[in-house]
């Protein structure tokens, strides 16, 4: 294999080269392409998770997202899979002079414990910070232990 060919190794010398997504589209095949484009997403959505008592919560900053605009997911059994796509307005007056605002897509993807209720997800978004709640499940009741009768012989 030569050493140029191996995807991950190529997504991680243009994120440290910064180099725009205009360039990788000349270069490379759609699958490394969008690699590195969701390994950007996924680099620039900053997320905290907690761990309570009863539920595992994800707050991600989403700003300047629509709610329709967002999906939260779960993918293959147990993967939380939460995205977004902030498009520019078009503006028919005037010219930027700066951009500095981020565009494109958002992506986190959370893999979840066993005791993860799948069943019980709920998602509210408000200011821009969408908060995930993954209900758990209650832990199974430990076993009484069953007496037997011995019987004389």
């Amino acid at each position: 294999m030569e050493f140029f060919d191996d995807p991950f190794l190529t997504a991680t010398i243009y994120q440290l080269m910064d180099i725009p997504e205009q360039e990788t589209e000349k270069t490379h095949n759609p699958q490394t392409r969008a690699y590195v484009r969701d390994r950007k997403a996924m680099a620039a959505t900053p997320a905290d998770v907690k761990d309570l008592p009863g539920a595992y919560v994800f707050v991600i900053d989403m700003p300047g997202i629509k709610n329709g605009d967002i999906k939260v997911q779960v993918e293959e059994g147990n993967l939380l899979v939460v995205s977004g796509e902030r498009k520019r307005r078009e503006e028919k007056e005037g010219k930027y002079l700066r951009i500095e605002r981020r565009m494109g897509k958002f992506m986190r993807k959370f893999p979840l414990p066993e005791n993860a209720n799948l069943d019980a997800i709920s998602a509210v978004c408000q200011d821009g910070v969408l908060t995930v709640t993954v209900e758990k499940t209650p832990p199974p009741e430990p076993k009484k232990p069953k007496t037997i009768e011995v019987k004389v012989a």
